[in-house]
């Protein structure tokens, strides 16, 4: 199983999980059979808001999750579409979130807990 972590930097399994899915800079993407790690670069961080293509951002690598602080409703559906499950993370490194996600202590996203926008000081689950 792939599972990426939207980064501001690669640190590896110590790098602090993003706190948004379409502006992270980097993501880290861990293949849990193996053990391996791999840094791809956001090719898709400069979008309109709710234009994010989560596909191109992770520069065409399948995954199967997605664990992030937070994320905007249509790259929700985007992902989900493909059969991609994203959980929120909560603040701490790729290592914390991943023991977190393994014992079953991320919440899976829902539409009701996606990120509207920053302005006119809406709220973000993030």
């Amino acid at each position: 199983m792939k599972i990426a972590f939207p980064v501001q930097e690669d640190r590896g399994l110590e790098s602090p999980v993003y706190g948004h899915f379409g502006s992270a800079p980097h993501f880290v993407v861990l293949d849990d059979a193996t053990g391996a790690l791999e840094a791809i670069g956001n090719n898709d961080a400069h979008h309109a808001h709710g234009q994010c293509q989560p596909i191109k951002a992770l520069g065409g690598t399948a995954v199967d999750l997605v664990v992030v602080g937070g994320i905007g409703g249509g790259a929700l559906m985007k992902l989900q579409g493909l059969g991609v499950r994203v959980f929120r993370a909560v603040e701490g490194s790729v290592q914390d979130n991943l023991n977190l996600l393994k014992s079953g202590r991320l919440p899976e996203f829902q539409a009701n807990m996606t990120c509207a926008g920053h302005q006119g000081g809406l709220d973000c689950h993030h």
